[in-house]
């Protein structure tokens, strides 16, 4: 069953129009409406929260509003230009998330996540980057994962959440207590229905199709059979302009697995073949299954390093064949390189000049399609003396940024995410404790060397301007070492607590 994501920017014009001015765009706290000409009136189609918060709302007379908030700033509205916007924004989504993604004018897109989550961490950690990025770039927004697209709008519309994610076959039991709007239905409709009592999704669901069917169309039952999942809606995916692909249409469906990776290595080396006539390599790689059923498929596959050995861009989609369902057959594969890069041809080490460095970008690649990408990493240092800043997570083929850590002092093998506090027994403020207690159990220190001292990054933080930590290594009677540290200089309060922690065990 595929899972779709809807994402809803309820601000969407104000935010672009806010992106677009730049710094000379008004301030968050003016209130900012766009307007346009319907007839012989102005009215107000989208109002930023500052002028919603004061009573003004889409659809009023401009001059009502403007008597109701003097000094309002007022744009026109240019729904050609959001839609536009809203067509960049979903190819800036297909390239970094989904192969399948559409446009849902005027404040919406769509994106068929099946087979494209792994990559980043599973389904919730996909809509928080999402949402993240997007609030970043000062886009709000909101994102629902559900079983049908139908289902998926309803949530990201109708929760008050910035993410949610729906539990597979609850989607009848989630839509029930919803509003009749979060169905997509004429607003004429949801008038009349309201008028005939239906409040919620469940009170339609719970009534006969038919008196239904003979009053309002056939419409209604579309849209409620779309939300739960019981009529497909596919979804129409945006296709950037220059792409490279390849593709094979068959006289007759496939569907065994066998055939679909017989076809996946035409399918690679034709792609690779049209790669190295562009000096290109191969980042990120989209296959599309087009059923006859008119149902589409989509298997993403990601790479450390841009490549084209077809041996190992066949095997890491061949991998991904367990998530494609073949339905009733397979009558069109299309493999779309999303995200190419320069690959220039380099000349093999000579064991008589060089020895060949070991490439493990093929491992690299194989992990991180089967966990995900956000799961495999490595550690890099970072120029800063206040330990648990000096390090940082890089991708695992990224190159050495060429920093290390001081070593005029030792560093533990394991430092702590968060300093644990202990109690300690310490003669003078500049002699290590004679004992600490640290979860529970009493240590009693044998050896010891310090203090190291350690002064806060003032030029970031204000309240760092006094800081001051006096590391030690410790080691007790067992023969473990540690590595601890007291908050402040021992004599003056403003250095800090005075208080004891442990931050790192040595191996």
């Amino acid at each position: 069953m595929n899972r779709v994501i809807s994402l809803y920017l309820p601000n969407w014009p104000i935010d672009q129009l806010r992106r677009a001015a730049g710094d000379t765009a008004p301030s968050a706290d003016q209130p900012l409406v766009l307007a346009s000409r319907q007839q012989n009136r102005r009215t107000v189609t989208a109002a930023c929260p500052a002028a919603l918060n004061l009573g003004i709302r889409p659809g009023m007379a401009l001059a009502k509003a403007q008597m109701l908030v003097p000094g309002l700033s007022i744009h026109d509205a240019a729904p050609a230009e959001d839609e536009e916007g809203l067509h960049r924004l979903a190819l800036w989504i297909l390239q970094r998330f989904s192969p399948l993604v559409s446009a849902d004018p005027p404040d919406g897109i769509v994106i068929d996540s099946t087979g494209a989550d792994h990559l980043h961490g599973g389904e919730g950690a996909m809509l928080d980057a999402i949402i993240g990025r997007l609030a970043m770039s000062g886009v709000e927004a909101r994102a629902a994962i559900a079983d049908s697209w139908g289902a998926a709008h309803a949530l990201a519309r109708h929760l008050a959440r910035s993410t949610f994610v729906a539990e597979r076959g609850r989607t009848l039991f989630l839509l029930s207590p919803l509003p009749l709007e979060a169905l997509r239905l004429p607003v004429t409709m949801t008038a009349d229905l309201r008028t005939l009592g239906f409040r919620t999704i469940g009170d339609l669901h719970r009534q006969p199709r038919a008196p239904l069917a003979l009053r309002f169309g056939p419409q209604l039952a579309r849209r409620l059979d779309q939300a739960l999942g019981e009529m497909a809606e596919p979804i129409d995916p945006i296709q950037p302009l220059g792409q490279i692909e390849a593709r094979r249409v068959f006289a007759e469906p496939i569907a065994a697995a066998e055939t679909i990776a017989r076809y996946i290595g035409k399918l690679v080396t034709t792609l690779c073949a049209a790669l190295e006539a562009r000096g290109l390599g191969a980042c990120r790689l989209d296959l599309l299954v087009h059923r006859v059923d008119n149902r589409l498929q989509a298997v993403r596959v990601g790479m450390a390093l841009p490549t084209r050995d077809a041996r190992r861009l066949t095997r890491l989609l061949c991998d991904k064949i367990e998530t494609i369902d073949p339905g009733f057959g397979i009558e069109t594969m299309v493999l779309v390189a999303a995200s190419a890069e320069p690959l220039a041809m380099k000349q093999a080490a000579s064991s008589l000049v060089e020895a060949a460095r070991p490439d493990i970008s093929g491992l690299v690649d194989t992990l991180a399609n089967r966990i995900g990408g956000r799961a495999l990493y490595r550690m890099a240092a970072v120029a800063s003396d206040v330990p648990e800043r000096s390090v940082q997570r890089i991708p695992a083929m990224a190159p050495d940024t060429g920093s290390g850590w001081p070593d005029h002092w030792p560093r533990p093998a394991r430092l702590l995410a968060r300093p644990d506090p202990i109690e300690t027994m310490a003669l003078l403020p500049d002699h290590p404790p004679a004992s600490f207690t640290w979860q529970g159990v009493r240590r009693r220190v044998r050896r010891a060397d310090g203090p190291e001292r350690v002064f806060g990054e003032w030029w970031k933080r204000d309240a760092e301007l006094e800081a001051v930590r006096d590391y030690f290594r410790v080691e007790d009677e067992a023969g473990e070492r540690y590595w601890i540290y007291r908050a402040g200089d021992g004599e003056d309060p403003a250095t800090g607590s005075h208080r004891w922690f442990l931050h790192g065990i040595f191996g």
